[in-house]
């Protein structure tokens, strides 16, 4: 005959179970705070620029992809130009501003935390990043500075001479020298200041024929180095992403008028033209390189706000490959994914070379025979684009970030490529 066992060891047993149940659901709730919002609760979904503000994250309506604004601090804040490559790492740097207050920061692409690298108090321009030594360089009136984006240590690179008062606006691709354009800015301001808008300064600029100089500056040297000269508007410089001596820069002004996108080899001079213009007034611009560096990207029509195309020619064959776009695809900046399988666009309002009625989107495009396939990814209806959205692709291909102001200022915000479903929203 078994005993009956005594009420304590009924409840011994007992009292174990519902301390590990205890300990299991304590350590649930806490992994669950340790999960990024956006897992706990699914996101409304929204007309994009329909409120002021907006939440943090939605699913944009009209397209069924999800938003996520990444700048999550006062002020405004905007992401790089388009060809001007943000990242390290997880980080993404990106300017913000309070005030007069104009300052570099970074945001933590997987946990959102940003974290502020500079604290000048001079005016700032540049976006420039050293992917290697992990700095972000920058110029504050005539000096060139670098600054580590984790210790927040601050370099002096080089300070211009007094007779050549310039503007770097590049690095090459193992950080040894930057470059950038010179004029005098006499002639330049004078123009400027007395049409101050795009439109009213362009033509004039162009048709002053004002001397331009490309320059270098060797890091370890300290020697500036002047490198080409024409009597004609020059831009757009960007070193080659994997080539230490390819400068690629741009003849400015009317695109119709010029044949706009050239490279020049640093290391001997050679200076070769990437794009002949085959018709009356076809234009090529915008141009950046593919992440292998093997490719110049440009956006094409021929002729001028009739037939679009996204076009790429290869630096070591000349050969050209053109994608096809309908006008309501066109963008003002396109980009390539890091995998180069992908390309995306910022689309433009009816004010815009395109002319398109119903163009104002964040595109994902995929290459299919000749032709780009387009998705819609952000309705931009009440976004204002006199601020260019700029697209980029997130280092892992999977979102698409861009600036926009419709919550009144400019902000940063990613899409999602994936499209989101209800099923999805809590993962």
């Amino acid at each position: 005959m078994k005993k009956n066992k005594r009420p304590s060891q009924l409840i011994a047993p007992n009292l174990i179970n519902l301390h590990k149940m205890k300990v299991k659901a304590i350590t649930i709730f806490a992994c669950l705070l340790a999960m990024p919002c956006f897992c706990l609760f699914a996101q409304e979904r929204l007309e994009t620029g329909s409120k002021k503000p907006m939440p943090q994250e939605w699913i944009d309506k009209d397209t069924g992809h999800k938003i996520v604004r990444l700048s999550r601090i006062a002020g405004s804040n905007s992401s790089f130009y388009f060809h001007n490559n943000p990242f390290i790492g997880d980080k993404m740097l990106f300017y913000n501003t309070v005030g007069e207050n104009k300052q570099v920061y970074t945001v933590n692409l997987k946990t959102l935390t940003t974290d502020q690298v500079t604290n000048q108090t001079s005016r700032m321009r540049g976006e420039i990043v050293d992917h290697k030594s992990k700095e972000v360089v920058y110029q504050t009136n005539d000096s060139v500075f670098a600054t580590h984006i984790n210790t927040k240590k601050t370099r002096l690179l080089f300070v211009f001479p007094a007779d050549f008062k310039a503007s770097v606006s590049t690095l090459n691709a193992d950080g040894t020298v930057l470059a950038g354009r010179y004029s005098d800015g006499t002639t330049e301001r004078e123009i400027l200041k007395q049409y101050p808008e795009k439109g009213q300064y362009f033509n004039r600029i162009y048709d002053a024929k004002i001397p331009n100089t490309l320059f270098t500056i060797n890091l370890k040297s300290g020697e500036l180095k002047k490198i080409h000269t024409e009597n004609t508007w020059l831009g757009h410089v960007q070193f080659s992403p994997t080539d230490k001596n390819i400068l690629m820069f741009c003849q400015e002004g009317p695109w119709h008028k010029v044949d706009r996108i050239w490279t020049i080899n640093i290391a001997n001079g050679e200076v070769k033209k990437r794009h002949t213009r085959t018709m009356d007034m076809e234009i090529a611009g915008h141009e950046f390189f593919s992440p292998d560096g093997k490719t110049i990207w440009f956006d094409h029509q021929m002729p001028r706000s009739t037939t679009f195309y996204l076009t790429g020619v290869n630096l070591k064959s000349g050969q050209e490959k053109k994608y096809q776009l309908q006008r309501n695809e066109w963008s003002i900046h396109f980009n390539v994914s890091p995998d180069q399988k992908l390309f995306a666009g910022d689309g433009g309002d009816p004010g815009q070379v395109a002319k398109a009625d119903d163009g104002m989107w964040i595109y994902l495009f995929r290459p299919d025979g000749d032709k780009l396939k387009a998705e819609r990814l952000v309705n931009m209806k009440a976004h204002y684009y006199k601020l260019e959205p700029n697209v980029h692709f997130s280092p892992d291909g999977k979102w698409i970030i861009f600036r926009a102001n419709f919550e009144g200022q400019s902000q940063i915000y990613a899409v999602e490529i994936a499209k989101s479903s209800e099923e999805e929203h809590l993962h």
